[in-house]
């Protein structure tokens, strides 16, 4: 099962949808993953993507992450805030598409591959999108498939048999608990390959 950049798509797209229903509401006063509101999560997740394509153009020759930091304007509403969003996972769905497929860049969870890559920008969007969402009282819908194809890259060591694809990519990134299933706090998605041992 491969991730690929139209996975991206979809992700975001389920994303942005569904936040695009509260975008009426103030996201400063709306929780959103740890300490951040919903307002700066949204920020967060768009300089995610951004810098992960930084990553795959630059492809520095240190293990470090590009110079820069992607923030929104201080005045920014909601709905330009998922249009940072939607701009974000454009851009590195652009570069995944048009880079060598050969190419690899560094994360700290190894140097990924254009899958890799594909991968978190999923997981990126998914969980933090999920966070906003229960923030904001709205409901996150996304695609089966892509969660499948997502848990399998990203997460191959866990055993999530007969849970639903979602469920089971929130249990993985703690989220949720799975009865009969350990706690996932301190959880890591793999960036290098499934081949590399």
């Amino acid at each position: 099962m491969t991730v690929t950049p139209g996975d991206l798509d979809a992700a975001i797209a389920s994303v942005t949808a569904c936040l695009r229903d509260a975008s009426g509401r103030d996201w400063s006063a709306a929780p959103g993953t740890g300490e951040l509101n919903a307002w700066r999560t949204a920020e967060h997740l768009g300089d995610c993507l951004i810098s992960y394509a930084g990553l795959l153009i630059a492809r520095p020759s240190t293990p470090r992450f590009v110079c820069f930091e992607a923030v929104a304007d201080q005045a920014a509403t909601p709905s330009e805030m998922l249009e940072f969003v939607t701009v974000g996972g454009g851009i590195l769905s652009a570069t995944l598409r048009t880079a060598a497929p050969d190419v690899r860049a560094y994360h700290p969870s190894g140097r990924a591959d254009l899958e890799g890559f594909a991968g978190m920008g999923c997981v990126e969007a998914l969980v933090h999108g999920e966070d906003m969402a229960r923030g904001l009282g709205v409901t996150l819908d996304p695609p089966r498939d892509v969660c499948s194809r997502v848990l399998a890259r990203m997460f191959p060591e866990v055993d999530v048999t007969g849970v639903d694809p979602w469920t089971a990519l929130l249990w993985a990134t703690d989220r949720t608990e799975l009865p009969g299933r350990p706690s996932r706090a301190g959880w890591q998605w793999r960036g290098a390959p499934l081949s590399e041992a």
